[in-house]
C-alpha cells in the first residue's frame, strides 16, 4: 500500500493538516470536485458533444413533432415551448445515467483503490461525483434553454421559471448519477453497466411526458408516470417554465427527487464501501 500510496498523484485529494488531521467531508469534497471538473476540461472532444447533442435533440424533435400540437387535448399553441423543458431533463437523464462508466475506469486502472490511501473522506468520494454530474447538467441545462429561446421558444415565467427548470433537471441528474455510480461499483464491468443503464434510462425516459403531453398517452402509461423520476422533474420543469406555474407542484415533484437523490446517494455510499472492504 505504500508504494502505491508514493504513485498517487496530488490532485486526487486533499492531505492532511500541519496538525496531521484528516480533512472533513465539505474539504475533501471540494478538492475531489476540483479534480474531476479539470479532469472534464480536459477532455474538449467530450465537451463538444456534450454541449452539442442536446441542442440537436432540440431541433429534430422539435421539426419532427410541432404539429402534434394540434391534435384534441394536447394543451400546448408551440411544440417547442412544450418540448424545452423536456430536452433539458432528458438530457439531465441520459448524461447522468452514464455517470457510473468513468468509476469502471477508474477502478480497472487502480485509481479507486489508490485513493483509498489518502486520507479524503470516503463519503465524499461518491458526493463529489454526484455533484460533478450536477455541475455538468446545469451547463447544459442553460445552454439548451439558451438555443431554445434563439429558436422561439418562450419561458413566460422568465429568469426564475427557467432556474427552476434547470434545477429540477439538477436534481433527476443526482438521482440518475448516484444511481449508475454504485451500479457501477457493484457490476465493475462496462458491458454490465451498458446493459443495465439501457435497460433503466431508455424505458423511463418514453414512461414520461418528455416528448408527448401527458394527456395523450395512455392510461397505464400515465399511471406508471406518478412512480416515475423523469416524469417528476418533466412536469416540474414544465410547470416552472409555464405562464401560471403551481408552485407547489414545483416544489412537490421537486422534493420527491430530492429524496430520491439522497436515498440514492446513500447506496452509492454503501456500494463503495463494499468495494473498499473487498480490497
Amino acid at each position: 500500500m505504500a508504494a502505491a500510496a508514493s504513485t498517487l498523484p496530488r490532485d486526487l485529494g486533499p492531505t492532511p493538516d500541519i496538525f496531521g488531521r484528516a480533512p472533513g467531508a465539505v474539504a475533501s469534497t471540494y478538492f475531489l470536485l476540483g479534480r474531476l471538473l479539470r479532469t472534464t476540461l480536459r477532455q474538449p472532444v467530450w465537451l463538444v458533444i456534450m454541449l452539442v447533442q442536446p441542442i440537436i435533440w432540440l431541433w429534430l424533435f422539435g421539426q419532427l413533432f410541432r404539429r402534434v400540437v394540434t391534435l384534441p387535448g394536447f394543451g400546448a399553441s408551440s411544440y417547442l415551448d412544450f418540448l424545452a423543458p423536456g430536452v433539458v431533463v432528458m438530457t439531465a437523464l441520459f448524461g447522468a445515467a452514464w455517470a457510473g462508466m468513468p468509476v469502471i475506469t477508474e477502478l480497472n486502472e487502480g485509481v479507486l483503490a489508490r485513493m483509498l490511501t489518502t486520507p479524503a473522506n470516503r463519503g465524499a468520494m461518491i458526493a463529489a461525483r454526484v455533484l460533478h454530474t450536477c455541475i455538468s447538467t446545469v451547463v447544459q441545462g442553460v445552454l439548451v434553454t439558451l438555443m431554445a429561446l434563439a429558436l422561439g421558444a418562450r419561458i413566460p415565467s422568465g429568469v426564475v421559471g427557467a432556474a427552476v427548470m434547470v434545477l429540477s433537471a439538477a436534481l433527476l441528474a443526482a438521482c440518475f448519477g448516484a444511481l449508475s455510480t454504485g451500479l457501477a461499483l457493484l457490476a465493475r464491468r462496462e458491458e454490465t453497466l451498458i446493459a443495465i443503464v439501457n435497460f433503466i434510462s431508455l424505458p423511463l425516459n418514453f414512461l414520461s411526458p418528455v416528448l408527448m403531453a401527458a394527456a395523450l398517452m395512455p392510461k397505464w402509461m400515465q399511471g406508471v408516470s406518478r412512480f416515475n423520476p423523469v416524469a417528476w422533474a418533466v412536469t416540474s420543469a414544465r410547470q416552472a417554465a409555464g405562464a401560471a406555474p403551481q408552485w407547489g407542484t414545483v416544489l412537490g415533484h421537486d422534493g420527491l427527487l430530492l429524496t430520491l437523490a439522497l436515498v440514492l446517494l446513500a447506496f452509492a455510499t454503501w456500494t463503495f464501501r463494499a468495494y473498499q472492504r473487498s480490497l
